[in-house]
């Protein structure tokens, strides 16, 4: 990998460390995209590796407002849907999966923007979890069903929840990538290399995650998302 890719995913990380801090979702949103177009094989375990430790801080760090009971219906759903994730990796072609990303990326900030407010329970958790555990495990984007279920509640319970979900949800998708030979420890050692940018994005974000406004921030990501979601598509 040259210096100047290394560079751009470096920045890149750190901006999205930076959003997904404050706002509760968009890393893998605003990784998965540009990290498909500079090198498609990185995907997914670069950015599932890239983000657990940045939702271990996370999720610590506003811990007094997990949904600990949507966080459970969540997970078993999510993991329950792992393997259909993994199957995808095996059905789709690694040169055509940055054009998934981007087809997934573009549908979740469609869906995201038009879905009108609704109080989450048992089904939705269930719904986001399954899709997450498919779309997650195969590409590394997870985040938008999550984000519907909570995006009309208070922000760091959003941040908090989805934090938690992740990090299990990522924990058991590279375990299974990697069991099943799926898996490349050169894409997590780019993660590790990285780790000094999203320490950075992290740390910023707790300078203004309570003052930023959350409705604000996640169009941006959304927007974004849509952006390069369709720059990823044109490229594959």
């Amino acid at each position: 990998m040259s210096g100047g890719t290394l560079a751009v995913l470096a920045l890149t990380v750190a901006a999205a460390a930076f959003v997904q801090g404050t706002s509760g979702l968009g890393f893998a949103l605003i990784v998965a995209p540009v990290a498909g177009l500079l090198d498609p094989g990185l995907l997914p375990v670069f950015v599932l590796t890239a983000m657990i430790p940045l939702n271990l801080y996370v999720a610590w760090r506003e811990r007094h407002s997990l949904d600990l009971r949507g966080a459970g219906w969540i997970t078993a759903a999510r993991l329950t849907a792992t393997p259909a994730g993994l199957a995808l990796l095996w059905v789709v072609p690694e040169g055509d999966l940055g054009a998934v990303v981007g087809a997934a990326t573009v549908l979740a900030a469609v869906v995201s923007l038009a879905v009108p407010a609704f109080v989450p329970g048992p089904g939705a958790y269930v719904g986001a979890g399954v899709v997450t555990g498919l779309t997650e495990t195969a590409t590394g984007v997870g985040g938008p069903p999550l984000a519907l279920v909570y995006q009309h509640r208070p922000p760091a319970e959003l941040r908090a929840t989805v934090a938690l979900c992740f990090l299990v949800g990522e924990v058991a998708s590279l375990a299974l990538l990697f069991a099943t030979g799926r898996g490349r420890t050169a894409d997590m050692a780019v993660a590790v290399l990285l780790l000094p940018a999203l320490a950075a994005g992290a740390a910023l974000s707790r300078l203004v995650h309570r003052r930023v406004d959350a409705k604000r921030m996640r169009a941006f990501v959304l927007v974004f998302a849509l952006v390069s979601g369709v720059a990823l598509m044109a490229g594959g």
